[in-house]
C-alpha cells in the first residue's frame, strides 16, 4: 500500500481516475501485480511492447550496450555502432526514398521535427491536418492533432494549420500551392483505428505531387509490424515524403524518429545548422533495444502471423454488445456502444485478469493492441474473459 500512496501523492496524474496498480514485473505477454496476481496484456503498453515484455533479445541487446557506454556525446556528432546499424537496418527495409532517419526521444518530438523538416524544405508555412487526428502532446504534434477538447486550454498554438476531413476528397482543394505538409495518421488511432479508404491515399499523396506540398505519414502506432506489414502504409501503395514512427519501435523503451530521403533531410544541416537538435536522440542504450526490436520483427515471421490472429480475434469477438470492431492485424478497437460500459467493461476484464483500454478520443471503443508475440491460446483465452463481461449486466 505505501508504493500506491506514493504513486498519489508524489508523482503527478493525468486523470483523476488513474487505476494505481501496483506493477511486480512483466514477462511475455503478462505483468504481474505485487499482490501475487498475473494479468493477460492486451494493451502492450498503447502498441509500444511490439515483442512483449521483457523479450529477451531486447534485454540481451541492453544489457551488452550497457556494458560498454551509455551516452557520450549529443546527436549526430559521434558514429556509435547501434545507432548507425539501427538507422541503416531501418533505410533497407524501407522503400525509396526513404534512406536517411534521424532518431529521436519520442513519437510526439518525432512529430515535431518532420514539420520543422517540411517548413525548412519547401519554404512554405501554411500545414494540413485532420480532423480527429491525434500526433503527441507537445506544442507543436498538439497543434496538428485534430481533437478541439484536448487543445482549447492551451492556445496558442502554431498558426496556419488548417483541418481536413479523413477519407473525403471534397476536401483536397483546400491543400494549395501554400501547403507546406499534409500530416495525418496511415490509420487513425485515436478516433477509433479508422482505416483509410480504397485509394485514398494514392489520391492524396498525388495531390501534395501536384501542389509541392510533402507527405507526412505518422505511424506511431502501426509501425514495426503490428498490421502484418513493417509500416502499414505498404497496405495502400504509396510511400510518404516523411515517415514518422515511435511507440513500437522501441521494444518497451522511450523511442522515436523521422525519415525522408537524402535531400529533404539534409537540409536540417545548413540556414541554419542545427535545424532539429536532440541531446539523447540515438542514446545507443535505446538504439540497442530498437535494433534488436526492427531485427527480431523482420526476421521472425511475426508480422505473417498478424493476419491469422486478427481473423481470430473477429471469430472470437461476436456479442450482441459488440456494434462493430474497426482496425488492422493487432490494432483493433471494439464498439461498445458507449464510453460509461467500456470503462466498466475494461475495469471488469482487469478484475478478471485482462488488461483493455479505451481510445483516446472514442472512448465507446475498446482497445485491443496485444504483442505481436502474443499466441492463439492466449487470445482465446483473453476474448473468453472479455466475453464472459459481456455477458453480466
Amino acid at each position: 500500500m505505501e508504493m500506491h500512496k506514493d504513486f498519489f501523492l508524489y508523482q503527478a496524474q493525468t486523470t483523476k481516475f488513474a487505476a494505481g496498480f501496483e506493477v511486480e514485473k512483466a514477462e511475455g505477454s503478462y505483468i504481474y501485480g505485487t499482490n501475487g496476481k498475473k494479468y493477460l496484456d492486451f494493451v502492450a503498453g498503447v502498441s509500444a511492447n511490439t515483442l512483449g515484455h521483457s523479450h529477451p533479445k531486447v534485454i540481451k541487446a541492453i544489457k551488452e550496450q550497457a556494458d560498454k557506454y551509455l551516452h557520450v556525446m549529443v546527436y549526430g556528432e559521434y558514429a556509435q555502432e547501434k545507432p548507425v546499424s539501427l538507422c541503416k537496418l531501418l533505410a533497407e527495409a524501407t522503400p525509396d526514398p526513404l534512406e536517411i532517419t534521424y532518431l529521436v526521444n519520442s513519437g510526439a518530438e518525432a512529430i515535431d521535427g518532420s514539420l520543422k523538416l517540411a517548413k525548412r524544405y519547401t519554404g512554405r508555412e501554411e500545414i494540413v491536418s485532420f480532423k480527429n487526428s491525434y500526433h503527441g502532446n507537445t506544442h507543436g504534434a498538439l497543434s496538428v492533432s485534430g481533437n478541439e477538447t484536448h487543445k482549447r486550454e492551451f492556445r496558442p498554438l502554431l498558426p496556419m494549420v488548417s483541418f481536413i476531413e479523413f477519407n473525403n476528397e471534397n476536401d483536397f482543394d483546400k491543400i494549395t500551392e501554400k501547403t507546406a505538409c499534409v500530416i495525418l495518421e496511415t490509420i487513425q488511432g485515436a478516433a477509433g483505428f479508422l482505416m483509410p479508404e480504397e485509394n485514398y491515399l494514392i489520391k492524396l499523396k498525388k495531390r501534395c505531387e501536384e501542389v509541392g506540398a510533402l507527405l507526412i505519414l505518422d505511424e506511431i502506432q502501426p509501425g514495426f509490424g503490428r498490421t502484418g506489414k513493417l509500416f502499414s502504409f505498404e497496405h495502400f501503395g504509396i510511400v510518404p515524403d516523411i515517415l514518422v514512427m515511435g511507440k513500437g519501435m522501441g521494444g518497451g523503451v522511450p523511442v522515436g524518429a523521422f525519415m525522408s530521403s537524402r535531400k529533404i533531410m539534409e537540409t536540417l544541416s545548413h540556414s541554419p545548422k542545427l535545424g532539429h537538435i536532440t541531446t539523447f536522440g540515438g542514446n545507443p542504450l535505446i538504439a540497442a533495444a530498437s535494433h534488436a526490436t526492427l531485427k527480431e520483427v523482420l526476421e521472425s515471421g511475426l508480422m505473417d502471423e498478424t493476419t491469422e490472429k486478427e481473423k481470430l480475434f473477429r471469430e472470437l469477438l461476436v456479442h450482441p454488445k459488440i456494434k462493430n470492431i474497426n482496425g488492422k492485424g493487432l490494432m483493433l478497437a471494439v464498439n461498445l456502444g458507449t464510453p460509461e460500459y467500456t470503462l466498466e467493461a475494461a475495469k471488469k476484464c482487469m478484475e478478471k485478469g485482462l488488461i483493455v483500454f479505451w481510445q483516446l478520443y472514442r472512448n465507446e471503443y475498446m482497445r485491443i493492441s496485444p504483442p505481436l508475440t502474443i499466441s492463439m491460446d492466449e487470445i482465446r483465452q483473453g476474448c473468453q474473459i472479455i466475453l464472459d463481461v459481456l455477458n453480466e449486466k
